[in-house]
């Protein structure tokens, strides 16, 4: 133990002396030196700390929104195990989960998952949207291109109402409108879909435009004034593809999907 305690004290004879010189110059800086250099590390940590919750990765929900019986669930079972899961009864609350693709299932690479989201589309569920919204990478708007023309009104309706909010709008949410059950000889094309889609939305814009004039809605406006509507004209990116949820082809979902959450 004599021999521990010796060394302690021929190190600290050795480390006194730099301990001296380092207070002597600390106190020899001039307080504006020493504020300015504190001030500096400051900011840089609270930048470091910015810069590392700016590279958090980008959200993996996809929301599935759309009329009642226009398929969302079976393109919601597609994507997570390849199955149409027929007679699925229509849910009053949302379906979600967050797996790999099903069709990634496979690849030897590391897949990163995906939060799905299939909304309800019973009208008075609706406004359940605007929890999943703000944390959304993208929607898809599912239409039924088999019964599309008694349903083109109710469809038009809901997607200006999903396209004029404010998160659509600010965060730029793209939108994917969807034609599904396209596997039916009778189902309607998705450029016959997407132009009367945008007719029906372009009256509804001058009706819903006069509204808010009166100061009876907030919401945002539509497109380009003097000019017909087209879906071109959003702030947000809005295409427009074709599927089968019951046969499985689902191939421009999953490009949709994994063009706004990486893997």
């Amino acid at each position: 133990m004599d021999e521990i305690e010796q060394w302690k004290a021929k190190i600290q004879e050795l480390v006194d002396p730099f301990q001296q010189q380092i207070q002597q110059k600390i106190q020899n800086i001039p307080d504006i030196q020493l504020y300015t250099a504190v001030a500096i590390i400051f900011v840089t940590l609270i930048l470091s700390v910015i810069v590392r919750l700016s590279k958090k990765k980008k959200s993996n929900t996809i929301i599935l929104a759309g009329l009642s019986g226009s398929g969302k669930t079976v393109l919601f079972y597609q994507l997570q195990d390849g199955s149409s899961h027929q007679g699925t009864v229509t849910s009053m609350e949302p379906n979600e989960g967050t797996f790999v693709l099903h069709s990634e299932l496979n690849k030897k690479v590391k897949i990163r998952p995906v939060h799905i989201v299939d909304l309800p589309g019973h009208s008075r569920l609706r406004p359940k949207l605007d929890d999943y919204l703000p944390q959304s990478a993208g929607l898809v708007f599912v239409v039924d291109a088999l019964e599309f023309l008694s349903t083109c009104r109710a469809a038009a309706e809901y997607l200006y109402d999903i396209l004029t909010k404010a998160t659509v709008v600010k965060k730029k949410v793209p939108v994917l409108i969807l034609c599904n059950k396209t596997e039916k000889v009778t189902a309607h094309s998705k450029e016959f879909i997407r132009k009367q889609l945008e007719k029906e939305i372009d009256k509804l814009r001058a009706s819903r435009t006069a509204i808010s004039d009166a100061d009876i809605s907030s919401e945002y406006t539509l497109g380009v004034p003097g000019q017909p509507f087209q879906f071109s004209q959003c702030t947000n990116k809005v295409t427009v593809g074709e599927a089968s949820g019951l046969t499985g082809e689902i191939s421009q979902v999953e490009q949709f999907i994994r063009e706004h959450v990486k893997s």
